[in-house]
């Protein structure tokens, strides 16, 4: 589900703080980011006094058309190349998108794997209720990359609008197995199994963030992005299962 971030503080970079970056600061960032930048957030908070981060998570095409309508974000961090090179050529990126983390798809099933699925052939089997992103959706992508370069056409009950979707009818029991990426199988733990499969190499989604034009907070735009690509942020994008860019 899109969850749509306030309207923009007018003058919140003059509030003061030691790095100028004071004030509210939007980040649009896509739903597989959940749990790092919720972690990113309160972590850049506490290094920047005064500095409250609001976060809004859904399906990087979706995000991706909200801020070309004109929806009040600052950053965006988007799940591919494809969303971010939209915007970009739209003249709405503030500065030239980095790179900042990496990852790839795994197949997730309830708990004791009732339909049996060992593989990724295995979800193209007759019966199976498998759960997918829709293809506009970089794990969507993804997931239409891989079928194509295996050859196995899969049948999926339902295409969701991001992972978490995917990833909410799996544990709800609604669905045998889902394609969902390796971080949100990860923050799942026990809600699902995970299973690895090697075709999963053929598709890996590489994540970019900018600030966004026109932001209402530059200085907390262009520091956060700083953060994530530093250090600490990469520190913690790897303790939640990404890949170097």
């Amino acid at each position: 589900m899109t969850a749509c971030a306030p309207a923009r503080q007018g003058g919140t970079n003059d509030d003061g703080g030691g790095s100028g970056s004071a004030g509210t600061l939007t980040v649009f960032a896509a739903a597989s980011l959940k749990g790092a930048f919720t972690d990113l957030a309160g972590k850049f908070e506490a290094a920047n006094p005064g500095t409250r981060v609001t976060l809004s998570f859904a399906g990087s095409a979706d995000l991706a058309t909200q801020i070309s309508q004109g929806a009040p974000a600052d950053v965006f961090a988007s799940a591919d190349a494809r969303n971010m090179a939209k915007l970009k050529d739209e003249g709405l990126m503030d500065a030239e998108p980095r790179d900042f983390a990496t990852n790839t798809l795994a197949i997730v099933v309830p708990p004791g794997n009732p339909a049996g699925i060992k593989g990724f052939a295995d979800l193209a089997g007759q019966g199976v209720k498998l759960v997918v992103c829709a293809s506009q959706v970089p794990c969507g992508a993804a997931t239409k990359t891989i079928e194509q370069e295996t050859g196995t056409a899969l049948n999926p009950v339902s295409e969701e609008s991001s992972v978490t979707g995917v990833l909410g009818k799996v544990t709800s029991g609604e669905a045998d197995a889902g394609l969902v990426y390796v971080t949100d199988a990860l923050g799942a733990g026990t809600r699902v199994e995970q299973i690895p499969f090697p075709e999963a190499a053929q598709a890996i989604n590489t994540y970019p963030i900018a600030a966004v034009k026109g932001a209402g907070n530059k200085p907390a735009a262009d520091a956060f992005v700083e953060f994530v690509v530093g250090a600490e942020g990469q520190a913690a994008l790897a303790a939640a299962g990404f890949g170097k860019p």
